[in-house]
């Protein structure tokens, strides 16, 4: 997994081979599918990694925050900008539900919802904005000197305020 993990992250999803995993860690091509059944098994696995380590960060980041949703946003974005491949492969095509482990991926959104009041309909406004904006920032669709920052601290000010309703 480590070695998919580091093809994914140089390369992003093109770059993911059964092919370029086996000669990544040193074995035959055909002798990775005793391992992995095929790219998609490979791509699922990357997901529900991504997906536990994501969730752990958010945990982490809430636990104690004065300001739940900003100490989530600021973790949302650091991690979607330092993994910006396993970003995408988790957020940019339908999540294989069926093939995660049960729960996972209402663990990951827990804190998420926990810091919206328990409430799924801020939550996943929240979470629109939080992709929407990672997104615009990993495809440089923000103009120059645009403070990127700011337009963060003033969607979750948005977000948290429920007069913005």
């Amino acid at each position: 997994m480590a070695a998919g993990r580091e093809l994914l992250e140089e390369g992003g999803p093109d770059a993911l081979s059964m092919r370029r995993l086996a000669g990544r860690v040193g074995i035959r091509a055909p002798s990775i599918y005793k391992h992995l059944a095929d790219k998609e098994a490979l791509e699922v696995a990357l997901i529900v990694d991504g997906l536990r380590e994501f969730g752990e960060l958010c945990e982490a980041a809430v636990a104690g925050a004065d300001d739940p949703l900003a100490a989530l946003a600021v973790a949302y974005r650091s991690w979607a900008v330092a993994h910006p491949h396993l970003y995408r492969l988790i957020n940019d095509r339908p999540l294989p539900r069926d093939r995660l482990p049960e729960g996972l991926e209402a663990r990951a959104g827990a804190p998420l919802v926990a810091a919206a009041g328990r409430d799924p309909d801020r939550a996943r406004a929240a979470w629109a904005f939080a992709h929407g904006m990672v997104m615009l920032e990993l495809t440089g669709r923000f103009p120059p000197g645009a403070d990127i920052g700011a337009a963060w601290r003033e969607g979750v000010r948005a977000l948290a305020s429920p007069e913005a309703v």
